[in-house]
């Protein structure tokens, strides 16, 4: 990978911050945009803009061929058997809800389980917790091993023939985990479960297959993947997409409609009501196209060979907790010392580098690492050693500010 020619294509880095150049270490909130996308969504304004399956003038028909490609750029993507099986939404948040709401409701009884972690993002455990209060059932919580990973033992051990549904972040936003979703998917099924994975940071950083993880429903978001924000996408296995009713009623997703009752569209098309996510859907085809030229096999190289200088590099500096596995995402999620998160960001972002800092919409995971927040920073394609240089720098200097506390 040609880092510099790849940095390149993006414009928001060419920038200082509080006079210094960017460092972006937050693409785990969500990833830059390259030109191609950027340029893809202005054509569509321009050129073609209009609404999709409805009229047969040429614009018309024009966007709804970049819609439907799109779409069937995703489902070579992650490997999916049918564009039938990929549905656009808004993001991982509504993918995941609307498994829960149409078919967590519909399949879910008193006396049943759901199994989670607790390494999962707030958007993999609320919609769980309404489907438990709804339903009478049982959320349980797989148990973490000490350095925050999950062992399969513990799976087999809580995954009964109880056990409805299986849900379970592909890589945790916090720790970095990448958890062995195949053969979670495995032991869901030999006992009658359905298993479900946000693959929000999956999708962007590894090569995904859905049939070969054989998860029966799988969420990613597009903007964590060069992609415009506002897009998202939920695959799930035909024959359950089929069995499940739509969550959201109104034109598009409608077959004929009667005074006093209606039928649904095929799928995909039945959980895609209203005017659908045009400009986001064809941007997301773009950040796709851009992603395949550089091929998910180097993009995954280059960023664990930057995970790797990042743990080295942040592992030396006195009075710093990381958290999280040795074998690792593209993130490295740590506390200075008595100094609190936002503080750090703050000190950070004075030196023009960008890291998170908070909870990380993973409250439960805070309370099992006894923490209030953490920083993060995480990484993706355009990332340099110097830009963790710089990180190191700043943290150094941060340091000094806090000095009293060290």
């Amino acid at each position: 990978m040609d880092i510099a020619s790849i940095r390149e294509e993006f414009p928001v880095l060419d920038q200082k911050v509080n006079g210094h150049p960017l460092v972006y270490l937050d693409s785990t909130a969500t990833a830059q945009k390259p030109r191609s996308v950027i340029e893809a969504v202005d054509h569509y304004y321009r050129h073609d803009n209009a609404n999709v399956h409805r009229g047969v003038h040429t614009l018309g028909t024009r966007a709804t061929d970049l819609y439907e490609g799109a779409r069937d750029k995703v489902r070579r993507f992650i490997h999916a058997n049918s564009t039938a099986e990929i549905i656009f939404t808004r993001g991982t948040t509504t993918s995941l809800n609307i498994v829960a709401q149409s078919y967590g409701l519909a399949n879910v009884r008193e006396g049943d389980e759901i199994v989670i972690s607790p390494m999962e993002h707030h958007s993999n455990i609320i919609p769980w917790q309404q489907v438990a209060k709804a339903t009478g059932a049982t959320l349980t919580y797989l148990p973490l091993q000490e350095d925050g990973t999950i062992s399969l033992e513990d799976v087999r051990e809580t995954v009964t023939s109880n056990t409805k549904i299986v849900a379970i972040a592909h890589v945790s936003n916090v720790l970095g985990t990448v958890n062995p979703v195949k053969e979670i998917a495995n032991i869901a099924h030999e006992n009658g479960a359905v298993i479900v994975v946000d693959g929000a940071q999956g999708v962007p950083h590894m090569e995904v297959n859905v049939q070969d993880l054989d998860c029966d429903f799988y969420a990613f978001s597009g903007h964590k993947m060069c992609a415009p924000t506002g897009i998202g996408v939920l695959y799930g296995k035909k024959e359950l997409l089929e069995a499940m009713e739509p969550v959201e009623f109104g034109g598009e997703m409608i077959d004929f409609v009667h005074l006093y009752e209606s039928t649904w569209k095929e799928l995909p098309w039945k959980f895609e009501g209203g005017t659908p996510i045009i400009a986001g859907a064809i941007g997301l085809g773009a950040a796709i196209d851009f992603l395949n030229e550089i091929g998910m096999d180097h993009i995954s190289a280059h960023e664990q060979k930057i995970t790797s200088y990042a743990m080295e590099r942040l592992s030396s500096i006195e009075g710093i907790d990381i958290y999280g596995p040795k074998e690792r995402a593209a993130l490295v999620t740590f506390n200075l010392n008595e100094v609190h998160s936002h503080d750090t960001a703050t000190i950070l972002d004075s030196f023009g580098i960008a890291v998170r800092a908070g909870h990380h919409c993973a409250q439960p995971l805070m309370k099992w690492l006894d923490v209030t927040a953490t920083a993060r920073a995480s990484f993706y394609l355009y990332n340099t050693e110097e830009e963790i240089d710089r990180l190191v720098e700043g943290l150094t200097k941060a340091k000094e500010y806090f000095g009293d506390v060290f």
